[in-house]
């Protein structure tokens, strides 16, 4: 049921509800934008993929202060590994792999609700990973919206090659910070448990008021090593 483009109808209905601006990119707009990357991971599904923008606009309107805080959701509605396909035991719950987007639609739509005085913009970035005579298959090469040239080894990799072209995009907004919130790999799942949330981040006062905000609403996050060995 939740496809890309339910996901895109769910924006514009909170867009209704709650006066946000909503901007759907259907598979055209994303070839214009050159997402390479990301329609890569698209093109082995029939479900056409979605880049969503939704924005709040409850802060400044000029000056330093106006700059938006862009939240980066993985819309990935099923993720079955592709051509690397996962291993059938748990593969029912990959359609969780969209959990980052929903994270960030509900916080816009929070931040509406309870009119917070933020300039907020979340950006989703929505597909199925499927494999098909069209997918992806290991080895292939493309290209990203930033003009860099990714080589494909294992399909299953599919998050990272969404996001690279979400953070492409969100340059645009000048944004004062960016956070990504994806289920970008099931190791970190191994290494901190079910409990924290794994934070890569090498700004220091961002870390420190996310682990903050991680401890006042008791969704807790475990900062980790970004140094070379890492």
């Amino acid at each position: 049921m939740c496809t890309p483009s339910y996901l895109a109808d769910t924006a514009r209905r909170l867009g209704r509800d709650w006066k946000l601006q909503v901007q759907v990119f259907d598979r055209r707009g994303i070839e214009q934008l050159k997402m390479g990357s990301f329609l890569s991971v698209a093109k082995g599904s029939a479900q056409e993929p979605r880049l969503i923008v939704v924005k709040y606009n409850g802060g400044p309107k000029s000056g330093k202060a106006a700059a938006p805080v862009v939240l980066v959701g993985k819309g990935v509605t099923f993720d079955s590994g592709g051509i690397s396909i996962k291993p059938s035991a748990s593969m029912d719950e990959m359609k969780f792999d969209m959990c980052g987007a929903a994270s960030v639609l509900g916080t816009l739509r929070t931040a509406a609700e309870l009119k917070l005085k933020v300039n907020l913009i979340g950006v989703v970035v929505a597909c199925e990973n499927l494999p098909s005579g069209t997918a992806n298959k290991p080895g292939d090469i493309v290209t990203s919206m930033s003009g860099q040239t990714i080589e494909v080894l294992n399909t299953d990799a599919e998050g990272r090659l969404i996001l690279i072209d979400a953070l492409s995009f969100v340059a645009r907004f000048k944004p004062a910070a960016v956070i990504d919130i994806a289920t970008l790999t099931g190791a970190c799942v191994v290494a901190l448990g079910d409990i924290r949330s794994g934070l890569f981040t090498d700004d220091e006062s961002l870390a420190s008021a996310l682990l903050k905000a991680g401890v006042d609403t008791n969704d807790l996050a475990w900062r980790m090593p970004l140094d070379e060995a890492y």
